[in-house]
């Protein structure tokens, strides 16, 4: 979890970059075959031999949200409809009634929070609200996902402004991405550096976390934003967190923990929670099902 936005700001007076630089670590592990770049996204070859860049998308603040403390984005699936209630993704920690505790899952709380819709250049340009918490948890991962009281068509209609697609696989290393904050207006871009095992950061611990290489360096107030694959333009993960001091396993100091249990520190570095199995959970309507087949959210 990020620090809090008061030692954000002083952070930025002090750096203008916010997060401490990168240490020495032990190298990352290996990334498995199945989570390898696949071949639409690797880089291609010419006749000559030499390697072309896979193309990238400009990716904008435009869908971005911002809330009274943390970072979000206007989501839809990829088999969600234009007349169903538009629904906002950002962390299980940005939660407006507290953290949720180890093992906790919340689901349909009554909610009637506020969201600034952002355009491209970051302005504000509409006011969204929720009408409940769909899910939220912070266990395995670290999620809330907020039902609004608007469709996409008339966020569409009305400001001119299209929802992020989740993406439903697994995300790949290597992959360049942008993290989108709309509580700062401001993008950071990177890779994907690779995948942690389990994330542990206090009381919790986080599966299969994204590992940002250190060019993201995401400070407070980012939290929830969507990271966006850049060849695709959709939502493969959600930042959360990032190891602050160097220290071990504690809150805003996460730590990973391998399949054998060993410990890696890595100060500087940032890290978010992967989103390909959100979309499974959902059925028509955008109405959250956790028993459907392939929906693998922790259950209340």
């Amino acid at each position: 979890m990020r620090k809090p936005l008061v030692a954000a700001v002083f952070a930025l007076v002090l750096s203008g970059a916010g997060a401490a630089p990168a240490v020495a670590a032990p190298a990352p592990h290996a990334v498995p075959a199945s989570h390898a770049a696949p071949a639409h996204v690797r880089a291609s070859v010419d006749a000559a031999g030499t390697q072309a860049a896979p193309t990238l998308k400009a990716v904008s603040l435009a869908g971005t949200v911002s809330l009274s403390n943390c970072s979000g984005s206007v989501i839809r699936f990829p088999n969600s409809a234009d007349t169903d209630p538009a629904l906002v993704l950002s962390n299980g920690h940005c939660l407006e009634t507290g953290f949720p505790d180890p093992g906790e899952v919340i689901v349909g709380q009554s909610s009637s929070r506020t969201f600034g819709l952002l355009n491209s250049a970051g302005t504000r340009v509409a006011t969204l609200r929720a009408s409940k918490v769909a899910y939220s948890t912070m266990t395995d991962t670290d999620i809330t996902i907020y039902q609004l009281t608007s469709t996409y068509a008339t966020i569409k209609n009305s400001y001119g402004i299209s929802a992020l697609t989740v993406q439903d696989t697994h995300p790949v290393a290597g992959t360049a991405i942008t993290v989108a904050s709309g509580y700062w207006k401001r993008l950071y871009s990177c890779n994907v550096d690779g995948f942690v095992y389990r994330l542990k950061e206090g009381g919790w611990t986080w599966k299969d976390s994204v590992r940002y290489t250190s060019a993201c360096q995401t400070i407070g107030g980012t939290s929830g934003s969507p990271v966006v694959d850049q060849s695709t333009g959709k939502v493969v993960a959600v930042n959360n967190t990032g190891n602050e001091d160097g220290e071990r396993c504690t809150v805003n100091n996460p730590c990973e923990v391998d399949a054998n249990g060993t410990v890696t520190v890595r100060q500087g570095i940032n890290y978010a929670e992967e989103t390909y199995q959100i979309p499974a959970c959902f059925t028509t309507g955008n109405k959250l099902d956790l028993t459907r087949s392939g929906c693998v959210l922790p259950k209340p």
